[in-house]
């Protein structure tokens, strides 16, 4: 009989070589997102795209669009009030992040307490990071990574002591900067234009259909391929032990 490390190996070859076909129409194990996608009508103005499959509900959806909501009690204006056409990323970024059912390929473990899991290096399209980049260039802020160093000591972020509001080239030098930076890698800039099938879009017209949906489908399968050579870098060694046996 065959020693029972075989076995195993021989299963977590076949579980490597299937893993990415969960990669697809998911949503995150997050703070609010949905457990499976689904339709939602009611979808808020820039979270609208989403309506026909997504893993935000409406009341989310509304709340992304608010400069103080429930959904982290995070403040846009820490240094100053935002303007419209900046903020607008930032509503657009926060609706792909809670409804988008397409980041299946990104989603990696969370060590935080407030979710399981994270986005990290989403490839976004060039021109998304650009123009986000170029509406706020005009801002200020103190911080260049978002996500921690916060004063939370009144219930909302504030700059942490001994940081100054600087503006934002001097923050985020580049989109490059901006995109990568502001979310602990939750993106990666690209050279990818909009419609390559390559990057991921921020923000898409409904009625042409969710571009998002092929990009996904894209590195998933180049996932696979990646997974099937390992698979096969496993099984080789074992079938010919377990052949011998």
């Amino acid at each position: 009989m065959a020693p029972r490390w075989l076995w195993l190996n021989l299963l977590a070859a076949l579980a490597v070589a299937g893993v990415r076909e969960s990669l697809l129409n998911v949503c995150m194990n997050a703070k609010h997102q949905k457990e499976e996608p689904g339709p939602e009508d009611a979808l808020h103005d820039q979270c609208s795209p989403w309506k026909n499959n997504s893993c935000c509900s409406v009341n989310t959806s509304q709340e992304a669009h608010k400069e103080q909501s429930y959904l982290y009690n995070f403040s846009w204006n820490h240094c100053g009030i935002m303007s419209e056409k900046c903020k607008k990323h930032f509503i657009q970024d926060t609706c792909l992040y809670e409804c988008s059912p397409n980041l299946g390929p990104w989603i990696n473990t969370a060590d935080a307490s407030w979710r399981k899991e994270r986005i990290l290096n989403v490839p976004l399209c060039q021109e998304d990071c650009d123009q986000w980049w170029e509406d706020c260039r005009n801002q200020t802020t103190c911080k260049e990574n978002w996500h921690k160093g916060w004063d939370w000591t009144t219930g909302t972020n504030r700059c942490p002591l001994g940081s100054m509001c600087q503006p934002w080239h001097l923050v985020f030098p580049r989109p490059k900067d901006l995109c990568e930076k502001i979310w602990t890698n939750s993106y990666q800039y690209t050279t990818f234009q909009r419609g390559s099938g390559r990057c991921i879009q921020m923000w898409f017209d409904a009625k042409e259909g969710n571009p998002n949906v092929e990009v996904a489908k894209f590195y998933s399968r180049a996932g696979r391929v990646m997974a099937t050579r390992l698979s096969l870098t496993l099984l080789f060694p074992t079938l010919l032990v377990l052949r011998s046996v």
